[in-house]
């Protein structure tokens, strides 16, 4: 078991604050880790509990005798325990219930901080951010989802530019997670239901501010060898193991909510991945009497679906001799025989296996896309699961995304909104009169505090490099690669995502005469920063990043060109904050909606992005760049990199580098206020999460 922390009476406070995530989004309490040791602080990777687990006792008792961190300590937990003792909020003063029991969130993923790597991408960075803002709202929810204690990929990169996968297990007992325990006090573990050998899972907790995230790991001694790996990595490639994962995650999951007393008014799937769930809460219905029909009924009209994808191949589709493999005892106890159920995962326009999608969209009273257009785009891409309705008719709406503000605002900026935009514009950052305000801080002062935000960038990068390099002895080739090359005066575009082949990583490479015109002008430089992980099993998107790989070594662009690995929550933070401008370019209308670029925004970052996602909202014509708004037949490649080289050379570059005389770029600080003002309440979370609450779950709530 984990051995408890030592902390001096007067500081055991810290204790509880390190293992409840609402520090990762409240910059007073990590400033006040940060000051118990700089050092040690930086050296944990901002892990509150590695860090204390680390820390000298002579260090915490210094502390205690430091009245000025014990002030700055007081002022935090006093802050901390009134929020937590809170039992209101916006929920319970606007939504009223006879009896609102907690939603039941499910995922396969969730992004909340790189201590914690239970994430691939936008979809876990979505449900880590709706699980903060609805602990800020006082959503009543709890989330339930995987531990994977290997995670999804740590990235290494050849001197060739390959791709490698580094499996790095999780320390648990140095990370923000802890063991879920029995009434005897050992770690409770949980046997997931009908399933044959049997499958167990341990259970964790991450405590979400007001939140509690259930983890399963089924690395424990009790399982069979084989199924000791079921949670180990996040989406394996291989579909029988992808199909018991989602077993354990849905079916398991609805189990270990049993096992705690947890009775949920509704239940909430974030992609297609748990919908097993909606079984498992039908079985339980008909195990106390209730006809198939009634609970079908019931749980379809208290179940809302989330698909975030566009891309067919995204879908999970498991072929029929698995499912009678691991379903054929199933089938029985919810009164179902074999043709029927398989028929409830059927897609009409390809019926050859058991669609996710298709069962959870045919299954839930509530089903949206994440954004405007993704909404329409779902519409069309599943209206044969409803062949007598037309199109717009076809029961799927729209919720577009948003980011968590407090999350992904960068501190210096937060300072700067606390001067500007009054005491309570956090506390009312959905308000778009909140930020008009923005126009009242001057050019110089915004200007300074990006640039100061920029240099943060380039020097977290340096330290990046230089440590792989002492450390590995990498070949010097990938720590030229790595960014040492970067300056601070440039034009500085970034471009960070998953490596995947419709993302188009390497478009802006397709003239890469023109282009190098626009790296090398000696005046007017443009330098971009690439980062971001293909699947292990993704062989194209490993090929796209072995290409920049080898266009940041080459010497004529200048040195203008870095790929920095291993991207993580940590360098996504400095990247939205830090860059000049946002690049997103995919092929549409393959992005659902994406939110880095709104992180980006909400921190005066500009977007230049494909009218694709939540851009096609978004876009002003003020507040950045767009471009690929009409159809093109066939391939697009050149099309869309040349708009993208128009508009760098025709507007972008001009604009950044026109400057008065206190060299400040104003009238590009025009476009960064924009985009503040445009993006922060729109694209927020609490605006997202309070549009889930009013659209879907008061009406759930409700009941059949």
């Amino acid at each position: 078991m984990t051995q408890p922390i030592i902390l001096p009476d007067r500081i055991r406070g810290l204790h509880d604050l390190a293992y409840n995530l609402w520090w990762s989004w409240h910059p007073a309490a990590r400033m006040l880790f940060k000051t118990l040791d700089r050092t040690a602080w930086k050296e944990s990777g901002h892990n509150p509990v590695r860090m204390l687990r680390d820390l000298p006792e002579d260090i915490l008792k210094s502390a205690v005798l430091n009245q000025e961190f014990i002030h700055h300590y007081d002022v935090v937990l006093a802050r901390f325990h009134k929020e937590m003792d809170s039992k209101g909020g916006w929920f319970s003063e606007n939504i009223t219930v006879p009896e609102c029991m907690p939603v039941a969130y499910f995922s396969a993923e969730y992004g909340l901080h790189h201590s914690l790597p239970f994430y691939a991408g936008g979809l876990g960075f979505l449900a880590g951010d709706y699980l903060k803002e609805c602990s800020d709202l006082g959503v009543p929810l709890v989330a339930v989802g995987f531990m994977y204690p290997q995670g999804y990929l740590r990235q290494t990169v050849r001197a060739d530019g390959w791709q490698e996968s580094v499996d790095e297990v999780l320390d648990r007992d140095a990370a923000p997670i802890v063991r879920v325990l029995d009434e005897k006090g050992g770690q409770l573990v949980v046997k997931v239901p009908f399933i044959d050998p049997p499958v167990y899972v341990s259970v964790w907790k991450v405590q979400v501010g007001h939140i509690p995230l259930y983890l399963m790991d089924t690395d424990i001694e009790i399982n069979e060898p084989w199924n000791r790996a079921i949670s180990a990595h996040l989406y394996s490639g291989d579909v029988e193991h992808r199909l018991r994962q989602e077993i354990v995650l849905g079916i398991g999951g609805s189990e270990v909510l049993n096992m705690l007393g947890i009775k949920c008014s509704m239940l909430h799937l974030n992609e297609g991945h748990p919908a097993f769930a909606i079984f498992e809460k039908i079985r339980e219905r008909v195990e106390t009497g209730m006809s198939y029909g009634d609970a079908v009924h019931q749980v379809r009209a208290t179940t809302i679906f989330t698909t975030h994808t566009p891309v067919p191949a995204g879908h999970d589709v498991f072929p029929f001799h698995l499912m009678d493999k691991y379903f054929g005892n199933y089938c029985p106890l919810i009164g179902l025989n074999r043709d029927t159920f398989l028929q409830m995962g059927i897609n009409p326009d390809n019926p050859a296996g058991f669609n996710m999608t298709a069962f959870a969209l045919k299954m839930s009273a509530y089903n949206n896309g994440v954004s405007k257009k993704h909404g329409a785009v779902s519409r069309r891409m599943w209206r044969s699961l409803w062949p007598g309705l037309k199109e717009e008719e076809v029961p799927i709406d729209h919720i577009t995304n948003g980011v968590h503000v407090p999350t992904w605002i960068e501190p210096k900026m937060e300072l700067l909104f606390n001067k500007y935009l009054g005491p309570q514009w956090l506390e009312d950052h959905d308000s778009p009169a909140v930020w008009e305000l923005v126009d009242d801080i001057s050019d110089r002062e915004l200007w300074q505090g990006h640039y100061w935000v920029k240099m943060k960038l380039i020097t977290f990068i340096h330290e990046r490099a230089r440590h792989r390099w002492v450390q590995n002895r990498v070949n010097p080739v990938n720590v030229v690669v790595g960014g040492t090359l970067l300056d601070p005066m440039a034009l500085t575009l970034g471009f960070a995502r998953r490596f995947a082949a419709y993302k188009r990583a390497d478009l802006i490479f397709h003239d890469i005469e023109r282009l190098k015109k626009l790296l090398n002008n000696r005046w007017r430089p443009l330098q971009i920063i690439f980062a971001g992980k293909a699947h292990p099993t993704d062989e194209e998107g490993k090929r796209i990043l072995q290409k920049i790989f080898n266009f940041a070594r080459d010497s004529s662009l200048g040195g203008r060109i870095a790929l920095v690995e291993d991207y993580d929550e940590q360098l996504a933070q400095y990247m939205t904050h830090g860059v000049d401008i946002w690049l997103n370019n995919p092929l549409p209308p393959l992005e659902a909606s994406g939110t880095s670029g709104m992180k980006a925004s909400l921190n005066g970052v500009p977007h230049l992005s494909i009218l694709d996602g939540w851009w096609a909202e978004g876009y002003n014509g003020k507040n950045g760049w767009a471009f690929g708004s009409e159809e093109t037949p066939g391939d697009r490649t050149g099309p869309d990199a040349a708009a993208i080289y128009d508009l760098l050379e025709k507007d972008i570059i001009p604009l950044f580098y026109r400057l008065d005389e206190d060299g400040v770029p104003c009238d590009w600080v025009k476009v960064m206020k924009e985009s503040i003002k445009s993006v922060a309440p729109r694209f927020s979370a609490r605006r997202m999460v309070k549009e889930y609450v009013r659209k879907f779950y008061e009406n759930a709530l409700k009941g059949p």
